[in-house]
């Protein structure tokens, strides 16, 4: 394939420690896409195993992959973000390395595609995981995410889905917010559905997440609802905040000097001013610091365009190789 060629289709593969799935995911992908003018960008995540030397192999029997190395591992949000910005094709589809999700239902989602909307979310609805410690803490999440974003679907941890390419070029990636793309696009003027698609049981490796990852996406949807209701107007939080200390100190001291008046006690020794003063002090100053160190990253990362990952070398196909 000729590296100036941009393909209609472009298959984006977060990659770390999955040696042992390479091989047959890949054949699937082959299978599923016959026909169709696509490529493979496979993203090495830091990998510890041999999955770069695997991939290395795959590329030069098929000429539709490329690959990016990352230095060391920097999470699936950084995989993606480097897939999306090095894909050619003006339909973008991830999908996981661990062979879970289906090839074969690519072609239905892209389809979906055609009825006017920007993004396809894959919905596993039969999942093929621990119901404990994955599927149960992924339905709390999606609940969550629907209620604070007000964009409802099953699946939001799904890496299976179909994005047309310029609903996602404005779109800046950070900690866990891939999941999070939908709603960020949503926000944007995007026109997001969802599809059931097909969700293979694990048969290599072992997985990278658990229930720690929960709290990770709890926070980052904290953050990604400060940032779309707040970003803009941050002095309506910060705002609504002071009227709340401003109204908790004019209670308080209302209190200091009732009982100044009423049981004589001297205003210099009550310990509740004090501790009340601090105590405010301390919650204005954390939630303040929090909120607006959350901004100053993402403006130094966007008025830079510096990537949250580090890339070793992107591996092209061969001119010699053919289609």
């Amino acid at each position: 394939m000729n590296q100036s060629h941009r393909p209609h289709l472009s298959l984006v593969v977060p990659v770390f420690n999955e040696a042992d799935s390479l091989p047959d995911l890949q054949r699937r992908i082959v299978e599923a896409m016959e026909g169709t003018d696509y490529e493979v960008l496979y993203v090495d995540d830091g990998s510890t195993d041999a999955s770069l030397s695997v991939l290395t192999d795959i590329q030069k029997t098929c000429p539709r992959v490329r690959l990016i190395s990352f230095r060391r591992n920097f999470g699936q949000t950084a995989a993606l973000s480097a897939g999306f910005r090095y894909a050619r094709g003006a339909i973008i589809v991830p999908l996981d390395a661990d062979g879970q999700n289906d090839p074969a239902d690519i072609p239905r989602l892209v389809k979906k595609l055609d009825d006017g909307f920007d993004i396809v979310s894959g919905w596993r609805k039969e999942r093929k995981d621990n119901p404990v410690t994955r599927t149960l803490p992924s339905r709390m999440a999606n609940w969550l995410i629907g209620k604070i974003t007000g964009v409802y679907l099953h699946d939001y941890g799904c890496t299976l889905k179909a994005y047309r390419a310029e609903s996602i070029q404005h779109i800046r990636l950070y900690g866990e917010m891939h999941r999070f793309i939908p709603a960020l696009a949503r926000w944007g003027g995007g026109r997001v559905t969802e599809m059931v698609v097909n969700h293979r049981p694990r048969t290599s490796g072992k997985t990278k997440y658990g229930l720690s990852r929960t709290f990770k996406v709890v926070l980052d949807l904290m953050t990604i609802k400060f940032l779309a209701s707040f970003s803009t107007k941050p002095i309506y939080i910060f705002g609504g905040l002071g009227v709340f200390c401003f109204f908790g100190s004019s209670i308080t001291g209302l209190v200091v000097l009732l009982m100044k008046l009423v049981q004589g006690y001297s205003i210099n020794r009550n310990p509740l001013l004090i501790i009340s003063l601090v105590l405010m002090m301390a919650a204005i100053q954390f939630v303040l610091m929090g909120l607006l160190a959350e901004m100053l990253v993402r403006t130094y990362h966007e008025s830079q365009d510096r990537p949250i990952y580090v890339i070793d070398k992107i591996i092209e196909p061969s001119e010699t190789q053919t289609s």
